[in-house]
């Protein structure tokens, strides 16, 4: 084994977000100042993975929760837009790049889940054309900053996983969930309406398109909320909302489940709810984003 630290350049810096470190940060205080901490401190985060100015305040709402003086560990759990994946796959690299300072890959916990088998590997191509875990380096690195050298991340790549291997995953992932120097920030964009994405789903009782959006969102946020992972599934056999996310989800409302079975009190909140534009009409188009987090009691 060579001792050759391996990094993932920040990719999607200067298109999806500035590559500029003291823009960035004076965006992410700007979004971040505008928000209440009232679930501090948050175990899991569900927030989205748009281009910030779409969701930059949106995502605030979540970070906000974070607590850095608990938080050792940061689990990302983002879900792959390029290439097909059954299982869930582990980075290759140690270092992930961000332009406001580079975050370090927990190897001994990396070893851990490489052990049990369940994970592949991703290349560093695979790594590096993938937005969902990176967009949230820079507000994890914002979030941490007064704790900047004592924590590290551990990002997993969730592939189209069934059912059954998100419970499996689920149950994997609880006894870190459990542990309350962890954070997982769970990676997820609602729905995406219109033609582009091929989903026009329309309950004209609410109204203008955009409000069925909304109600068809929030049916499935309060789902969420109740933290009923077959609910959830049904949900989506049903009304097929575009929810970008929904095996990261999935994941961790299993992982939320295995812990309330083991008598753990624990409640989510969704904090934010957001529309890149109002839909009125069929050539219209929108991503919805929304922000939550989970507290223990």
């Amino acid at each position: 084994m060579s001792n050759r630290v391996v990094c993932r350049e920040a990719s999607h810096a200067g298109s999806w977000y500035t590559a500029s470190g003291p823009q960035l940060n004076a965006q992410l205080e700007g979004w971040l100042s505008q928000v209440q901490s009232t679930k501090r401190p948050a175990r899991a985060i569900i927030a989205p993975h748009a281009g910030y100015t779409y969701c930059g305040s949106c995502a605030a709402h979540a970070y906000k929760q974070v607590d850095p003086s608990v938080t050792r560990r940061i689990f990302i759990l983002g879900p792959s837009h390029h290439v097909p994946l059954s299982r869930c796959a582990l980075s290759s690299v140690d270092i992930y790049r961000t332009p406001l300072y580079d975050l370090r890959i927990d190897q001994k916990i990396y070893g851990e889940l490489w052990k049990t088998g369940m994970f592949e590997r991703m290349s560093l191509q695979t790594d590096e054309d993938e937005h969902s875990i990176e967009m949230h380096l820079p507000y994890t690195a914002k979030a941490m900053e007064s704790h900047k050298d004592e924590f590290t991340i551990i990002p997993v790549l969730v592939g189209a996983l069934s059912e059954s291997k998100e419970q499996e995953f689920g149950k994997l992932f609880s006894k870190y969930l459990a542990d309350p120097s962890n954070l997982f920030v769970v990676s997820s964009d609602f729905c995406h309406w219109g033609q582009r994405f091929r989903y026009s789903y329309y309950d004209e009782s609410q109204g203008e398109i955009y409000r069925s959006i909304e109600h068809l969102d929030k049916m499935g946020m309060s789902i969420i909320e109740q933290l009923d992972p077959v609910s959830f599934s049904n949900y989506l056999k049903k009304y097929h909302n575009t929810i970008c996310g929904r095996h990261p989800i999935g994941v961790l409302l299993n992982a939320i489940t295995e812990l309330q079975k083991n008598g753990m009190n624990m409640s989510f909140s969704f904090l934010n709810y957001a529309q890149s534009s109002q839909c009125r009409s069929w050539q219209d188009s929108s991503v919805s984003y929304a922000a939550g987090a989970l507290t223990v009691h």
